[in-house]
């Protein structure tokens, strides 16, 4: 009866051959910071677009919020009307 030989085993090591192809050269710490960055921002963004149906839409929402606000801050109504006086008497 034939012995019948497993070839995936000790193929774990380039030196028993196959697997030099396999080998992944790690990236110089420069690119790897650059690529780890580059992730970060994606979860980011997909984080805080979780449950938004038109990010677009929310973001445009979110510049007018902090436009009307700066606005208050700095003493103007959004419609240019100069807001209300308080006067005491």
């Amino acid at each position: 009866m034939p012995r019948r030989v497993n070839k995936s085993m000790g193929m774990c090591l380039p030196c028993l051959g196959g697997a030099a192809e396999d080998v992944v050269d790690t990236p110089d710490p420069e690119t790897r910071r650059r690529q780890l960055a580059e992730a970060a921002e994606k979860r980011q963004k997909e984080t805080s677009n979780r449950g938004v149906k038109n990010p677009e839409a929310l973001e445009r929402k979110k510049r007018k919020q902090e436009e009307m606000e700066k606005q208050t801050v700095m003493g103007t109504s959004p419609s240019g009307g100069g807001g209300l006086k308080w006067q005491m008497g």
